[in-house]
């Protein structure tokens, strides 16, 4: 197994870093589209929202299983208290990010369409942020 180490690290965290890309670039893609989308009229938005979900969920469950590998493989650097209280803030900010972003799909008004938008986008990006800190 010593020999697979190498190959196994590089497993988990090329499909922790895959899912982010999926979940936090797609949500800043999306961000980036919803005024053009709204421009085309009809349910273009809607439809790409959805399309977007059916990709971005399995990304959050990936990012969920492959973070608690994560640290179940970080050894001796669990051991500080600095790296603890950046991992219950990171945990906090991710499972947010999961809320907000459930609410904001169910949402009906503009207004809650926005607000939980950006914090699930902001919940998001401050998860990578705090990822880099704990990788070192």
């Amino acid at each position: 197994m010593n020999q697979l180490a190498p190959a196994v690290t590089a497993l988990r965290l090329s499909l922790h870093v895959l899912a982010a890309t999926i979940w936090v670039g797609g949500q800043l893609t999306i961000a980036g589209l919803v005024p053009d989308l709204r421009a085309l009229g009809g349910d273009a938005t809607v439809r790409v929202a959805r399309a977007f979900a059916r990709i971005s969920w399995p990304a959050f469950l990936v990012l969920l299983l492959t973070g608690i590998w994560n640290v179940a493989a970080a050894h001796g650097s669990t051991s500080t208290t600095a790296w603890q209280a950046v991992l219950g803030v990171k945990v906090f900010v991710a499972v947010l990010a999961g809320v907000a972003a459930a609410v904001h799909q169910r949402a009906r008004s503009r207004a809650g369409l926005a607000a939980w938008g950006a914090v699930a986008g902001v919940a998001s990006v401050t998860a990578v942020v705090l990822g880099v800190l704990l990788a070192g």
